[in-house]
C-alpha cells in the first residue's frame, strides 16, 4: 500500500489505527459530527457527502466557523464533498469492472448478481447498483472501503480524497 492511500486509512473515522497527531476526521459525516469535532477545537477534515452538506454546512456554522459559508469556504476549512458519496467517488474512479472484481474476490459475487435481477435494480446503471449493493448490509461499506481504498490507482483518487490527502 502506497503512503498517500495509508494516510487517508489512518483518519478514517472506523479505523482501528489512531488518527495522525493532531488530525481528526469528524465521527460521523453530519451537522452533529462536524459540530462536536469543531466544538472540541481539533483540527478536523475530511470528506462529506452531497446529500448532507447543508447539515454537515449547519454544523461548522453552529461550532462558529462562519456563517453563509459556500462549498469554497468549507474546502479551506479542510471539508470536501463527494458527488454522492464516498461509495460513489471510489466506483467511478475504479470503474464497473474492477468493483465487480473485488466483490468476486470477497465472496459476494452472487449476491450482487441477485440484487441486480432484484425490480427496483432494472434500468439502473452499474455503478448505481454496485453503490446500492454497498450499503444493503450492515457493515458492508466498513468492509469494503479500504479494499477498494487499496486497488485505486493513486493517479485516479477522487478529488474528495486527494485534496482531504492534501490537507494532511
Amino acid at each position: 500500500m502506497t503512503a498517500p492511500t495509508t494516510s487517508f486509512e489512518l483518519v478514517g473515522p472506523s479505523s482501528p489505527e489512531p488518527a495522525p497527531q493532531g488530525h481528526r476526521p469528524p465521527a460521523r459525516g453530519d451537522e452533529r459530527g462536524a459540530q462536536e469535532a469543531c466544538l472540541l477545537r481539533l483540527d478536523t477534515f475530511g470528506p462529506y457527502d452531497a446529500a448532507e452538506e447543508r447539515d454537515f454546512r449547519r454544523g461548522l456554522e453552529r461550532a462558529g466557523f462562519g456563517s453563509d459559508l459556500t462549498r469554497d469556504d468549507m474546502e479551506a476549512l479542510g471539508f470536501y464533498v463527494c458527488v454522492a458519496d464516498l461509495e460513489d467517488e471510489l466506483i467511478r474512479s475504479l470503474g464497473a469492472t474492477a468493483v465487480e472484481h473485488i466483490i468476486d474476490a470477497q465472496g459476494e459475487l452472487r449476491s450482487f448478481r441477485t440484487l441486480q435481477q432484484q425490480p427496483a435494480q432494472q434500468g439502473r446503471t452499474i455503478e448505481q447498483q454496485l453503490r446500492r449493493f454497498m450499503g444493503t448490509r450492515g457493515g458492508r461499506k466498513i468492509q469494503y472501503a479500504p479494499v477498494l481504498v487499496e486497488a485505486l490507482d493513486l493517479t485516479r483518487v477522487p478529488r474528495s480524497l486527494d485534496r482531504v490527502l492534501a490537507h494532511v
